[in-house]
């Protein structure tokens, strides 16, 4: 696996965890790094790198601005500025339970007590990891899921996550993608004791991340009840439960369970990164009812406390129920729901199949057609193209995915960046360079025949529309072996028009038509051709560039 990108160089100022530290960096923060050194803006740094590879909610910063920037936000007072109770201050863990008891429709009351408050949920993540882990012991988690946690329960503690691999492909009775059952579990745990790991917990995320996917409360029951056989706490990761913009669709929390199997190894996290927009007040809760488990977080709380006016102002927020319920949640949901139908319809344009769910900032799309062959450096590969164009999106192996191909799509950005302007000129043209760089290598392996060219048919999109995921034509292995007969000795051009010619025999050929299809929609409903002109970045086949730009040509026709 690619996960893992090194850092040159062993210091000889730091120990070897030290050193380990240093050099650990994931992809997820090799290419937030990169984005954060040239950031997109509409008029400071117009071609700099758009992201929709970061899971934040971009869509209501007017909203907040105007609540933030009130009066009762701005109260400073002598206990605010003092130390407090490590695992929060009182008023804000009672407006936490309060927040908890009504969204979550708690059965009873949710107790303040049982609230802890940290500078964020990876913090929350590292803590517990650590007071219910020893070093080497390991926790359950399905994969894909958000990768960040990998760093979480390892960096401080050496705390490891133990993968139960999803199949991308649906199963028989639901037609599920990344369909987890508890008997994936029961496999998953079987395995990891046969290689002799102590697993002390287990990590469910509902809605998911990345895959946005909403779990009933019978499935839910069912995973808790698999926990409690084997001992195992459950670490329910709920941060996007109020990020769910279909008003048919209803999200249910564990702590709506009457009853839960083990409520002594069950807690609960919660932050305002994702439902409120504000992944920089860095505000992460937890609730259980293990009043142990409580007092060790309180031990290493003076590490990951919150500032006492930041925890005024979130109190401040969640008390005020009338914006919430009234304003601020409708007007987000209204807002995400149009986002996803941008992005949807934009994926359904090219032909991309993808998970439809209501729920989370992101889309979870296959992108497997795109690479040449099935393996995680082609995908890397992919990911590299994006960047190069000043596109970041998350690959699938940043989220230990079992497939190569899978990306996450961030959707919840402002308009101007999810319509057919820069980003998604630039998203189109990385996926039609490294199409047709897969498509070129099969046409010149595979004997020409006698072709006449292809009549001018209707010019409009013609492209397929994907309404629900669906595995892409697999490459065959064959196809990329050369056949008994040489290989002519065609130029660029040639190879192109033979491409274009040979649609009656070549699936590749109807992919490329279909392409050049929305090539073509797109370049006559922007101007983006004439602010841009195709660019060899490193690495890039120039003779594939020539034949590009002909193509971009064509299309411009």
């Amino acid at each position: 696996m690619w996960q893992v990108r090194q850092a040159p160089g062993r210091s000889v100022y730091l120990s070897s965890r030290g050193n380990s530290i240093r050099q650990h960096q994931g992809i997820l923060q090799e290419g937030f790094i990169q984005y954060a050194m040239d950031k997109h803006h509409q008029t400071d740094n117009p071609d700099g790198i758009v992201n929709l590879g970061t899971s934040e909610n971009k869509l209501c910063y007017d909203l907040l601005h105007k609540r933030l920037t009130k009066p009762d936000m701005l109260h400073v007072e002598p206990s605010l500025l003092q130390y407090a109770d490590w695992t929060g201050h009182a008023f804000l863990r009672e407006e936490v339970a309060k927040f908890l008891s009504h969204h979550c429709c708690s059965p009873k009351p949710l107790r303040a007590d049982n609230v802890v408050v940290m500078n964020g949920c990876g913090s929350l993540f590292s803590c517990i990891a650590a007071v219910i882990c020893d070093p080497k012991d390991a926790i359950l988690i399905p994969t894909p899921f958000y990768g960040v946690i990998t760093e979480d329960v390892h960096l401080y503690s050496d705390v490891k996550l133990f993968h139960v691999p999803l199949d991308c492909e649906a199963d028989g009775e639901e037609s599920k993608h990344f369909h987890l059952t508890v008997e994936k579990l029961e496999a998953g745990l079987k395995k990891a004791k046969q290689e002799g790991w102590n697993i002390r917990a287990l990590i469910l995320m509902n809605p998911h991340n990345p895959l946005a996917e909403l779990y009933t409360p019978k499935e839910m029951i069912a995973f808790l009840e698999f926990a409690k056989r084997n001992d195992l706490h459950a670490i329910v990761d709920e941060v996007y439960m109020l990020t769910v913009f279909d008003e048919s669709v209803t999200f249910h929390s564990v702590l709506s369970i009457e009853s839960l199997p083990d409520p002594q190894r069950t807690h609960v996290m919660w932050g305002m990164s994702k439902d409120f927009a504000m992944a920089g007040i860095r505000i992460g809760t937890l609730y259980t009812v293990n009043t142990d488990l409580v007092e060790a977080l309180a031990q290493l709380g003076s590490f990951h406390g919150l500032p006492g006016t930041s925890q005024h102002q979130v109190a401040q927020l969640l008390r005020d129920r009338d914006w919430i319920n009234n304003e601020f949640l409708p007007e987000n949901r209204r807002r995400l729901k149009n986002a996803h139908s941008l992005l949807t319809r934009e994926l359904r344009s090219l032909g991309i199949p993808f998970l439809d769910r209501p729920a989370a900032l992101y889309v979870w799309a296959d992108l497997r057609k795109y690479l040449n062959k099935s393996s995680f450096e082609e995908e890397l590969s992919l990911w590299r193209c994006f960047l190069r164009h000043k596109v970041l999106l998350s690959c699938g192996q940043a989220f230990s995915c079992s497939t190569p191909g899978w990306f996450r799509i961030v959707f919840a950005d402002q308009q101007p960046q999810l319509q057919l302007g820069q980003s998604h000129e630039l998203f189109f043209v990385c996926l039609f360079v490294c199409f047709f760089k897969s498509i070129l290598i099969l046409i010149l392996l595979k004997h020409p025949g006698h072709c006449t060219e292809k009549e001018e048919g209707d010019e409009s999109d013609n492209t397929s529309i994907v309404n629900s995921i669906s595995s892409p034509q697999s490459k065959s292995s064959d196809q990329l072996k050369e056949r008994d007969s040489p290989v002519p000795d065609t130029g660029l051009l040639g190879a192109e028009e033979f491409f274009l010619l040979d649609c009656q025999e070549s699936k590749a050929a109807e992919g490329l038509d279909s392409l050049i299809g929305t090539l073509r929609h797109q370049i006559r409903s922007s101007d983006w051709l004439e602010k841009n002109t195709p660019v060899l970045s490193h690495g890039e086949d120039p003779e594939i560039l020539d034949v590009f730009k002909s193509l971009l040509q064509r299309a411009k026709k």
